[in-house]
């Protein structure tokens, strides 16, 4: 019985190990084709009518996400959580009307930044292929760290504490 239970112990972690390669395969091979020049984002406009300003003397952390994507759902905590502690910024692309998004934060009880991107305009600057990517700029505006996919909250939290934060 010990042997049987050792025999799929072993196995399971052989493929928990198999898995995490392949997803982090997938994820670098998807994010090869981002935009990785320098942020040039000096102000926007944001969901809630006002303009958002970027600083300049912190790392920012750009997130593309959208309402129909569920693994967005998964990773949405994570980035309300670094939003109250970090320079974040979140880009919902083709996820409805600024009503409907406005609707969706309140449900969900999430304050991040957040644009609009309705027309794709944003998601087509930084070549997003997949849900959700996320970038992290260093205080220089320099790319750090991009991302095609679930990120959890401790790994997020390292990169920007990597790039200066």
């Amino acid at each position: 019985m010990k042997e049987k239970l050792k025999h799929y112990a072993k196995e399971t972690l052989y493929f928990i190990v198999f898995i995490t390669l392949l997803t982090n395969a997938i994820s670098f091979y998807k994010s090869s084709d981002l935009n990785k020049e320098t942020l040039n984002l000096p102000k926007v406009h944001l969901l809630n009518n006002s303009t958002y300003i970027l600083d300049n003397t912190k790392p920012i952390l750009i997130h593309f996400w959208a309402t129909w994507c569920p693994t967005c759902k998964l990773e949405a905590q994570n980035i309300e959580y670094l939003s109250h502690y970090y320079q974040v910024l979140t880009i919902a692309v083709q996820s409805g009307t600024d009503q409907e998004l406005q609707t969706y934060l309140q449900e969900h009880h999430y304050t991040f930044n957040l644009i609009n991107d309705q027309d794709g305009s944003y998601s087509k600057k930084f070549n997003i292929v997949g849900y959700p990517t996320t970038f992290i700029y260093d205080k220089d505006k320099n790319l750090v760290f991009s991302e095609v996919g679930y990120t959890s909250t401790f790994g997020l939290w390292l990169r920007l504490l990597w790039s200066g934060a």
